[in-house]
């Protein structure tokens, strides 16, 4: 099994009821969630979809499969443009593209890692599972179940950069680079959250139990300084890695957010935003400073994969296990009466907090 990207199913061992089936919206038009938020699905695979981008400066979108194709979506017309396929003998578990957008890295339960030539379509390299590349493009993570442990290539010639054997005691679910490039972070079932120095070539960080259950994504803000974590307790954690305050004070933590598993998380571009999907079938999008959910969309007929923003904050983009990806448009999601309701409630209960404290001098602008 190659675990680079693969989240984990937590209801795997339970019988699954068939969803429900859900009405199509006519071709070429939106489906409606609220008077002001619509969506659009996105059929074309034929197995669940595990793992989403957006890409070509949110033009397109990039997705892969269990039935073991990758396709290149065209946002605006709402089909593939592209798909590779045929390479991969088992399921793809996640996939990756460079930064320059001219080659995707695909990892599969055949324990392989492939490359790909966007404009070609031609397979580049073959390599051993894994699907994160650095975001100077120069190097891939991998994360193995083998050993449980995490390979590191270079990305262009393929060849072992370093290899740490016994890195996690259970299952790799997540490996992924900071932006600087210089530590792989990887988070696992065994609860534990750690941080690999490409330098020293040592493990720098070990965050133990930094969930009650098993941790299933975890994700850096563009600078960065927060890593935020999603696990099977259903919730998130948002910690202060980069000036070392997840040291000596707590994460900011994101509940009731989902009823079930939290599977994916990702950071808005500005970091203002955290969304989030779940095996309860809804996404959830956070408010990162103020530590609350803004909004749930809800439509998929199975637990969400993966989740992905557009750097404008626009679009939200969603993969589900029901085999179909959709599109939200949440650019008048402040707008919506629920999302003004809990941001009400919220700055209602600060207020209080506020005329609650006695000792008024400790308190600063930040707090």
């Amino acid at each position: 099994m190659a675990a680079g990207g693969s989240r984990g199913d937590p209801l795997a061992l339970e019988p699954e009821p068939e969803p429900e089936p859900e009405p199509i919206p006519a071709a070429g038009r939106w489906g409606d969630q609220e008077p002001t938020l619509q969506y659009k699905i996105l059929r074309g695979h034929s197995d669940t979809v595990s793992s989403c981008h957006f890409c070509s400066e949110d033009t397109k979108i990039l997705s892969c499969s269990y039935d073991r194709t990758v396709k290149l979506w065209d946002v605006a017309k709402g089909f593939p443009v592209r798909v590779f396929e045929e390479e991969h003998t088992a399921p793809i578990s996640e996939c990756n593209l460079s930064p320059d957008d001219r080659r995707v890295v695909t990892s599969s339960y055949d324990n392989t890692v492939k490359a790909w030539d966007m404009e070609t379509g031609k397979m580049l390299v073959g390599i051993v599972t894994s699907c994160n590349i650095s975001w100077d493009g120069k190097y891939v993570v991998s994360g193995s179940d083998k050993g449980n442990a995490i390979f590191v290539f270079d990305a262009v010639s393929a060849t072992v950069v370093a290899h740490v054997q016994g890195h996690h005691r259970s299952t790799i679910t997540r490996c992924c680079f900071d932006p600087d490039n210089q530590r792989v972070t990887s988070v696992s079932y065994d609860k534990t959250i750690k941080l690999w120095d490409m330098t020293t070539r040592s493990t720098l960080v070990t965050i133990n139990e930094g969930h009650s259950n098993a941790i299933s994504d975890c994700c850096f803000t563009s600078d960065g300084r927060y890593l935020c974590t999603a696990s099977w307790d259903k919730s998130l954690k948002i910690w202060d890695i980069k000036t070392g305050q997840f040291r000596c004070h707590e994460p900011i933590s994101l509940n009731q957010g989902h009823e079930g598993s939290v599977s994916s998380c990702v950071f808005s571009q500005d970091a203002s935003l955290v969304v989030s999907g779940g095996y309860d079938k809804t996404i959830a999008i956070w408010e990162t400073d103020a530590g609350y959910k803004k909004l749930s969309l809800k439509g998929h007929c199975d637990w969400v994969t993966d989740v992905a923003i557009s750097e404008n904050k626009k679009w939200i983009l969603s993969a589900s296990k029901d085999s179909t990806l959709r599109l939200w448009n949440i650019e008048k999601m402040d707008h919506i009466p629920s999302v003004i309701e809990s941001r009400k409630e919220k700055g209602s209960k600060i207020t209080q907090l506020l005329f609650k404290t006695e000792t008024v001098s400790v308190l600063t602008s930040e707090t």
